[in-house]
């Protein structure tokens, strides 16, 4: 029988594949046709194919010359400098192992760039990091383009490379792909102390020894960083698209159950390629259905507003077109089930441990808020992915996830959430369309109507802000932060001193068409504003003093400002010239010159729009 679907889900799907149908067809024709090729290394000349095997042992050689067996491609975001990647060191050689047992082979394609966010924010590196989402995934494509492989494993977590590695795979949507997570740290100082630590810094109440003291005890060891930001938002994605192995998210790093999945996700992509009689090339397998699953997940989790930009890139590399109102409609429909930081107290680690992602595909299943027909790396039922692993006897169990939240003020049922809308919304008026997050913002904090305090940078916001100048009620505008104009940075940097402002009792609001970290709180923050201030938008007319209304609920963004007098207004301009140089920035001139509005992915990459031909 197929299963009941909830009217906005069903409607929302239907509408996103009516208007993706010439381009997804398009796409699935030119994955097809590869698929139909076989093999892409049989089609190689014999000195190009000696010269992709010379470093290999014998046995692998063997196996790579006979075609008849998988040879799986690794791709890894691996470095140092990220906590959450510095354990993918090791998947290599337990990925060509695991292959090596099941008669197959594994080969190092090639690495990625990975920057952290956390060590850019509010630096002039942060400029190159949305960027950096579309030059991994021009670094997968070039890694895959040696025609080798058979299916793709991809190891990466963190902001802007899960996005990538995916948008460069689905170029080459004809091979089965799985993605390996490195899971989180284990809990270190609580993310809520932390924060209070650093309101502290920004009021002058402790100093730099205090603050990096509290840092350290916060992001102190190996893994993602516990808080659900963008890196584990990503992780969510993956595991709700069924890319991943089931309830594999956040098991931490140096366990033997995390070293037992790495194992096991090797194998599965070996036996999901065309050799290993399984076959599910990605292309296929990320759908529409698949999408909007991964949006009910993020609305259901409270994750990170990036994922409004970086999910319409991925849906676009695939011939889907999906839209920020796809997002508004389904987060009517999709209630709030989890409080996790920002939106809580409590970590990832905690929420896992009270039923996690599993608990939430549970519920989101039984009401009809997910699509269960959908393929993944496992099968063809999403009901396989509310089951949680252990390890028993060294071999993985997969057991049903228990029926009620362990902890309900962690995870809730569809029937008694935090919230009966998904804590996201488009905001719409005369200053343009923009995005906000309300999962971490209290109701009464949600509509605002107040003056403007115009800015052009983050420096300038914190000079105002150590002055005392912002003490009152005031809508901070951050301008001249969009991709066009200097790569559209996070703005996280600006989340200590608002909340001090709201907690001095002050009504405060943000305003910007840059963009928040994944863990923007509790200050509504009206982001990714389009189009830009620097192509001319409209808040380029903005002064101060200016009334704004931001109402979270009713979607509406306005300035208050008579007809006449607006239409008299100059436009505000910004000099880039010297802003746009040093640091590799300058090497990113032709990105900002060609990136899309966030509305359609803030992408270099001209994936054509229906819509709009």
């Amino acid at each position: 029988m197929k299963p009941i679907i909830n009217p906005i889900v069903e409607n929302v799907t239907r509408r996103i594949t009516e208007r993706s149908h010439q381009h997804r067809q398009l796409y699935l024709q030119r994955i097809d046709q590869a698929a139909g090729e076989g093999p892409h290394r049989s089609h190689l000349g014999c000195g190009n194919l000696a010269h992709s095997f010379a470093a290999c042992q014998p046995e692998e050689k063997t196996i790579i010359k006979m075609m008849n067996q998988a040879n799986v491609a690794i791709i890894s975001a691996y470095n140092d400098i990220l906590s959450a990647h510095q354990p993918l060191q090791h998947y290599p050689q337990i990925i060509k192992q695991a292959c090596i047992e099941i008669g197959c082979t594994a080969q190092f394609a090639g690495g990625v760039p990975a920057m952290c966010d956390g060590v850019t924010q509010g630096q002039p590196g942060m400029e190159l990091s949305l960027f950096s989402r579309d030059q991994i995934a021009l670094s997968t494509s070039l890694a895959l383009s040696h025609n080798l492989f058979d299916a793709v494993v991809l190891l990466g977590v963190c902001d802007k490379i899960v996005p990538g590695m995916l948008i460069g795979a689905l170029s080459f949507g004809h091979l089965p792909a799985v993605f390996i997570p490195a899971g989180p740290m284990r809990s270190g100082l609580s993310n809520a102390k932390k924060n209070q630590v650093r309101q502290q810094y920004a009021q002058g109440n402790v100093g730099r020894e205090e603050l990096l003291a509290a840092e350290s005890k916060s992001y102190h060891s190996a893994g993602t960083c516990t808080f659900y930001g963008t890196a584990n938002s990503n992780q969510m994605l993956m595991e709700i698209m069924g890319l991943h192995l089931p309830g594999s998210s956040f098991i931490n790093p140096a366990t033997a159950l995390r070293t037992a999945l790495t194992h096991a996700s090797a194998q599965q992509a070996a036996k999901n390629s065309q050799p290993g009689g399984h076959y599910k090339p990605l292309g296929r397998q990320l759908n529409e259905k698949a999408l909007v699953n991964g949006i009910a997940g993020l609305l259901a989790t409270g994750g990170s507003t990036n994922l409004t930009i970086h999910l319409i890139a991925i849906a676009r590399a695939a011939g889907i077109i999906i839209q920020w109102q796809d997002f508004a409609e389904l987060s009517t429909a999709v209630p709030l089930l989890a409080r996790v930081y920002p939106n809580g107290d409590a970590d990832v680690n905690q929420f896992h441990a009270a039923g996690g992602i599993p608990y939430i595909i549970t519920e989101l299943l039984s009401h009809g808020l997910l699509h269960r027909d959908v393929t993944t790396v496992i099968g063809n039922d999403l009901i396989d992915y509310t089951f949680m692993p252990s390890l028993r006897d060294k071999k993985i169990q997969w057991s049903p996830v228990p029926p009620s939240s362990v902890d309900n003020t962690i995870l809730r049922p569809v029937s008694r959430p935090f919230d009966s809308h998904g804590g996201l919304n488009i905001l719409q008026g005369n200053l343009g369309t923009g995005i906000i997050k309300t999962s971490s913002v209290k109701s009464q904090c949600r509509v605002i109507k107040a003056p403007a305090v115009i800015f052009n940078n983050q420096q300038d916001f914190n000079q105002a802000f150590g002055n005392g100048a912002l003490n009152r009620d005031c809508v901070v505008v951050i301008r001249f932060q969009g991709p066009r104009c200097n790569g559209m940075p996070e703005l996280h940097q600006l989340t200590p001193a608002l909340g001090v402002l709201q907690d001095k009792g002050f009504q405060v609001a943000l305003v910007t068409d840059g963009r928040m970290s994944g863990a923007s709180g509790k200050t509504p923050a009206a982001i990714h504003l389009s189009p830009e201030a620097f192509l001319g938008g409209a808040l380029a007319q903005l002064i101060d003093g200016d009334i704004i209304e931001l109402d979270a609920d009713k979607g509406i963004l306005n300035v208050l400002v008579d007809h006449d007098e607006w239409q008299k207004r100059p436009l505000a301009t910004t000099d880039t010239t010297t802003n746009n140089i040093g640091l590799g920035r300058e090497l990113f001139s032709h990105m900002r010159s060609h990136v899309s509005s966030p509305e359609t992915g803030a992408s270099i990459f001209k994936f054509e729009d229906p819509i709009n031909e």
